[in-house]
């Protein structure tokens, strides 16, 4: 029903009770008004029996902060014990509620939903969020339910910050919290919060959507995804981890920055790597943090556990070198407001730019001391190069330096490395991966001189 209503695939669906688990929520408009729609986890009777209590109490507290509730049931099943009992607790919150009969596919099932007056509310819709039948109804009733509109009217329903981020300049910067199962990342997106949104348990694998939770903080907005575990392929125990690590790795692709968290008791481990991997591969800007340091943390030589920590976590992922590593507990707090700061660091790093002459004059001087190496008989040659003036858009885009060469194949990759690195003596670019473009100065010219015909005599 929350995907209809949204008209995309956000939650995770599947036949298995208990799938969702954490809070959901998508902000709309319709005819004009602005909601915000919650989808919860199953109160009753579904899920891992550890779970059951934190997810009843996150879906408990999304029904008292709300002004509408939308009950629903199976029209096919009919009405249940489990339907009766929360039946009576959604009427101890003396809030307004709209009792939705779903998987009535076919008119001739409407009867159906007449057995669920039983349960004793006054609204009751006969709906299929599978096919869509009676959604329009639904709508219209929500609206109705809704305060007049303070902007002007408009007739279609669309997700609120659903247009291009060039079009919303103000659009929150996008967060993705990454790691293995039970690194602790939904604990770090409630301590960054000071807030149970996203369910914190030991088992492995509790989150399992990509969970998005809207933060503002000193008047800058946030918006925190929290992911699902991802741990290797072959380790997969079901269809819906397969699916909810899929998600997981598409959120690196629509984040303005990730945040790498790993579990500093165990160490780095092989999966660590394969993440970053994917971060760097898809070109993000990111943050290391090294949690449960108070796991690891000493009585005596703190400093010096920590700086240790740091070193081998650089260590380990070196070819992530920019991304800087910071050391926190989520179950303390400590440190875990730093992320906040390294994040407007990045911000302000991605705003640099190098002069033209002074770039040409760093990187003529490393050639000259460092020659690159020879590639089948030659040798790569720098005429010129840029910063470009990048992607206004994006607040977090990496630096690009064009380089025009004499051929771009003739770029090897560790001699690259050894040019970023000369390229961050002049500006660090914290966070940032540096784009290397090469280009041919003399492939425009040729392909040029190949349209223009000759002249007769």
């Amino acid at each position: 029903m929350f995907n209809r209503i949204a008209g995309r695939r956000i939650a995770i669906v599947h036949a298995q009770p208990g799938i969702t688990r954490d809070r959901i929520s998508a902000k709309y408009e319709i005819g004009g008004k602005t909601f915000r729609l919650w989808d919860t986890g199953g109160i009753v009777g579904a899920g891992e029996t550890q779970l059951t209590k934190e997810v009843r109490a996150s879906a408990e507290l999304a029904m008292a902060k709300s002004d509408l509730i939308l009950f629903v049931v199976d029209g096919q099943d009919g009405v249940n014990p489990m339907d009766r009992e929360l039946a009576r607790l959604i009427r101890k919150l003396h809030k307004l509620v709209l009792l939705l009969v779903n998987k009535i596919d076919d008119p001739k099932h409407e009867p159906r939903a007449d057995e669920f007056s039983a349960l004793g509310f006054e609204n009751v819709f006969p709906i299929s969020a599978a096919h869509g039948r009676g959604v329009p109804e639904l709508l219209k009733k929500i609206e109705n339910f809704l305060p007049a509109a303070d902007l002007k009217p408009q007739t279609s329903l669309r997700a609120v910050g659903s247009t291009s981020r060039s079009a919303n300049l103000a659009h929150p910067i996008a967060v993705a919290i990454l790691g293995r199962p039970n690194a602790g990342k939904s604990s770090l997106i409630n301590a960054l919060l000071r807030d149970r949104r996203a369910i914190v348990s030991e088992i492995p694998g509790t989150t399992r959507d990509a969970v998005d939770i809207e933060y503002e903080r000193e008047g800058k907005r946030y918006l925190f995804i929290d992911t699902a575990g991802i741990r290797a392929r072959s380790k997969h125990s079901s269809s819906i981890e397969v699916f909810s690590v899929m998600r997981g790795e598409k959120t690196i692709k629509r984040a303005d920055i990730c945040v790498l968290v790993i579990d500093a008791a165990e160490g780095i481990k092989a999966q660590d790597r394969r993440i970053a991997a994917l971060i760097q591969n898809a070109r993000k800007a990111c943050v290391i943090v090294l949690n449960k340091w108070d796991l690891v943390r000493t009585i005596r030589k703190q400093r010096e556990t920590m700086e240790d920590a740091i070193a081998n976590a650089r260590t380990e992922l070196f070819f992530i070198d920019y991304a800087p590593v910071l050391v926190t507990s989520a179950l303390t707090g400590e440190h875990a407001d730093r992320i906040f700061k390294m994040i407007e660091r990045i911000r302000r790093a991605a705003r640099a730019h190098i002069g033209t002459g002074k770039l040409n004059r760093a990187l003529r001087a490393a050639f000259a001391a460092n020659p690159p190496p020879m590639v089948k008989g030659k040798r790569l040659k720098l005429f010129y190069a840029t910063q470009s003036s990048g992607n206004e858009s994006r607040e977090f885009a990496p630096p690009e330096i064009v380089l025009f060469v004499n051929s771009p194949r003739l770029l090897t990759q560790p001699f690259a490395r050894f040019l970023e690195a000369k390229i961050r003596e002049l500006e660090p670019y914290p966070g940032l991966p540096i784009l290397l473009t090469c280009r041919a100065r003399l492939d425009r010219h040729s392909e040029r001189s190949r349209r223009i015909p000759s002249r007769k005599r």
